[in-house]
């Protein structure tokens, strides 16, 4: 079956927006996956169609309604997958995370808006919080399609070669080596005499090389972890 993701947004037109060019577009014709969105202003119980209000213990903006949200949810209670509030609270969305919900049937994802959802609702559905990093959206949308892009690329069929999948960034804990493609020469740079020596063996000692020490240099974070997680095996 196709990996179905549910999308709860004020801004449906939002989508599928990039999602439906390129490896995601061809995918989603294909039927690899399937999209479907709901608008959640179509929840609200009154004539203006209101799903905000104003915070309980002053302060600014305003907070998506509890009762609109639910409501909205509970339209969805068929489709598969976790159920996921976009919050740049949330735990950080990474790929071993884009692999597990890759192996879900789908997922259901609520884009929040204003100041952010009603923490009453959050607890009463048991929404994962997942964040893109330490910045603020102006809300959830971008967020969503990003999740979504980074998971639809590893459903079977989608990307051509697997084995590229294997040796990007993060698989093995670690940023991806570098680059380069014809002219053999530009602007004065030759690509790295290793890369053309056609000796598969220094490639692949190179290439893990550089993976490291770029890793080490720019995310001493990440490269922190992989050491631990190498000094265990």
């Amino acid at each position: 079956m196709a990996w179905q993701a549910t999308v709860l947004t004020l801004f449906p037109g939002m989508f599928p927006g990039p999602l439906g060019q390129s490896l995601a577009g061809k995918a989603l014709e294909s039927e690899v996956w399937a999209l479907k969105t709901l608008d959640i202003r179509d929840f609200a119980r009154d004539k203006h169609r209101s799903v905000d209000d104003t915070p309980f213990g002053g302060g600014a903006g305003m907070v998506m309604r509890p009762d609109v949200v639910d409501a909205a949810l509970g339209a969805v209670e068929d489709r598969p997958g976790p159920r996921i509030y976009l919050s740049p609270r949330g735990r950080r969305f990474d790929q071993p995370r884009a692999a597990a919900l890759a192996a879900e049937p789908g997922a259901v994802l609520v884009c929040g808006r204003y100041e952010g959802l009603d923490e009453r609702v959050i607890s009463a559905r048991g929404l994962e919080e997942l964040s893109l990093g330490d910045f603020v959206l102006s809300g959830g949308e971008p967020a969503a399609l990003a999740i979504i892009d980074a998971v639809v690329r590893l459903l079977p069929g989608v990307m051509g070669a697997t084995d590229g999948l294997v040796e990007e960034s993060f698989e093995e804990g670690l940023l991806e080596y570098p680059l380069f493609t014809q002219p053999r020469v530009w602007n004065g740079m030759a690509v790295p005499e290793v890369l053309t020596s056609g000796h598969h063996g220094r490639v692949r000692t190179w290439r893990r090389a550089e993976a490291e020490r770029i890793t080490r240099e720019r995310r001493p974070d990440l490269w922190e972890r992989f050491c631990r997680a190498r000094n265990k095996d």
